[in-house]
């Protein structure tokens, strides 16, 4: 597998406003970096476990690293809403509802990296439905929070996880 180059994205301002269109390649070359939004689902057991994703080798961005539960592009065309109940069905296989009634909104913060500008839309769910990865992912598992904290930092997760899981979740 390979991530589709020719994805259609939007291009949006810092306030989430489309103001234009962009393709996947050009928004990971690390050269016009346009502001482009995503979606992470952080899931949680009732015990307080945070489920992470494997991420494949072939992926283009920090590939075979650890990583949020559900992350994705919004595509073309598409709201907030409905890219987050599709990455969810597709990398983990969990159905969420018409309006995300189980889903709370966290935070929504601008990304950047070497190779990308993100407009991050932060979502988290508390649910005992077992997270199914799909063949989207590398497979998935649960992390206590002491696994979490030993593992920040030696290249374990991606930079990203790292800085919204200490940004959300790490108490100051």
């Amino acid at each position: 597998m390979k991530d589709n180059a020719k994805e259609l994205l939007p291009v949006v301002d810092a306030e989430g406003n489309v103001i234009g269109q962009t393709t996947r390649g050009t928004a990971h070359n690390g050269i016009d970096k346009p502001l482009h939004p995503v979606v992470h689902l952080h899931v949680f057991n009732p015990q307080g476990e945070l489920f992470l994703q494997h991420r494949p080798v072939w992926k283009d961005i920090q590939p075979d690293r650890w990583d949020t539960a559900v992350g994705g592009h919004v595509d073309w065309g598409e709201d907030i809403p409905t890219a987050l109940r599709r990455e969810v069905r597709e990398e983990i296989g969990i159905e969420l509802s018409e309006g995300l009634e189980e889903v709370s909104a966290l935070t929504r913060y601008v990304f950047e990296s070497a190779r990308e500008h993100e407009l991050v839309n932060v979502f988290c769910l508390v649910t005992t439905e077992q997270p199914r990865p799909t063949a989207e992912l590398d497979g998935g598992r649960f992390f206590s929070p002491e696994e979490i904290a030993e593992r920040i930092g030696t290249a374990f997760f991606t930079p990203n996880f790292e800085q919204e899981y200490q940004r959300v979740f790490v108490k100051k």
